[in-house]
């Protein structure tokens, strides 16, 4: 088969010939129709992640077709058309992943692939409402995204909801996801286009997290939010309980901007706000966020589709996150 593997931190993506996998007991072949990347593939291929192998096939995120299992129990899966949950070994907590868990594409070969060989438990129907390419684009940004808004922000229909840094697969998600589920959604990005992108989505308004007052504009705009969804950080997040309602839960999940800054305490106690951290999600997760697709027809927004031979071009289009929704790649 080919596949794009890469060799060396300071290597493009190589499309080259690789062996094809062999499922063993429990486990089963998809040939990946489409597959789609997220941030820790750029991570991985600039050498800025942690516990990185090479030679190794990254991709976190496919769909496709079931062509071969190890065990004849699940020899009903063959011919289905099927999403990958990403994620393995979570354990028996909801409240958190265990110390076998791991992601797809890192350490185990991924899906910039024609096949991929995963655990049978964990491929699900693909949505009957999406194309291939719309299909892979939903795993880790959806599962991610879901656990958040819905697992420990609590969102409820007519909460006012803020996204900060719209633009990215996650922040496209939680958009559609909290528009879904009848949030009032508020956005902040670095770019006038992104923020009429989100509007055209069905955010209320956005503002540019460039201006002085950024923060300020929001409270007039809103009024204050009951959930906040980040996942930058950086010295902008000082602002973020200012913004909050009393009882208000910012979630956040990733760094790009750096680190939390310093924070008033006494704020966070006297108005009961809540800081929470998530990753990913459980099993139940996944199959609660398939069936939320399913039901409110959710499509992925999907900013360019490459062929899987130019998958290096794909991933280097990450690197100025100038992208609005998910970068796919197909067979």
């Amino acid at each position: 088969m080919k596949a794009n593997i890469l060799e060396a931190a300071d290597k493009p993506l190589a499309y080259k010939d690789a062996e094809k996998p062999t499922p063993g007991t429990g486990e089963a072949l998809v040939q990946i129709k489409a597959a789609a990347l997220n941030r820790r593939d750029y991570w991985i291929t600039i050498g800025k992640y942690a516990g990185i192998k090479y030679p190794t096939i990254l991709g976190s995120d496919g769909a496709g077709i079931v062509t071969e299992v190890g065990s004849e129990a699940d020899k009903h899966l063959v011919g289905t058309e099927v999403i990958i949950n990403p994620g393995s070994g979570w354990g028996d907590n909801p409240n958190f992943q265990s110390d076998d868990f791991k992601i797809l594409g890192l350490p185990a070969d991924g899906t910039l692939a024609e096949y991929v060989k995963v655990q049978a438990q964990h491929l699900h129907a693909k949505p009957a409402h999406l194309t291939w390419e719309q299909a892979a684009a939903v795993p880790l940004a959806g599962l991610t995204v879901y656990r958040a808004l819905f697992f420990k922000a609590k969102a409820k229909k007519g909460d006012k909801v803020l996204i900060t840094g719209v633009g990215g697969g996650t922040g496209a998600f939680a958009l559609q996801f909290a528009v879904a589920a009848g949030c009032q959604v508020f956005v902040t990005s670095g770019s006038g286009e992104k923020i009429e992108r989100a509007k055209q989505l069905g955010a209320a308004a956005g503002v540019n997290y460039k201006a002085q007052d950024w923060a300020e504009q929001l409270l007039h705009l809103a009024g204050g939010f009951d959930v906040i969804i980040d996942s930058a950080l950086g010295d902008g997040f000082a602002k973020l309980p200012d913004l909050c309602n009393p009882g208000g839960r910012i979630v956040i999940f990733g760094g790009t901007a750096g680190n939390i800054p310093e924070l008033n305490g006494r704020k966070m106690f006297w108005r009961q706000l809540q800081i929470t951290g998530t990753m990913m999600g459980s099993p139940d997760d996944f199959k609660a966020m398939v069936d939320f697709v399913g039901e409110h027809k959710i499509v992925p927004v999907i900013d360019e589709v490459f062929p899987m031979a130019n998958a290096a071009a794909a991933v280097a289009k990450m690197e100025n996150s100038s992208q609005f929704g998910k970068i796919v790649l197909t067979t």
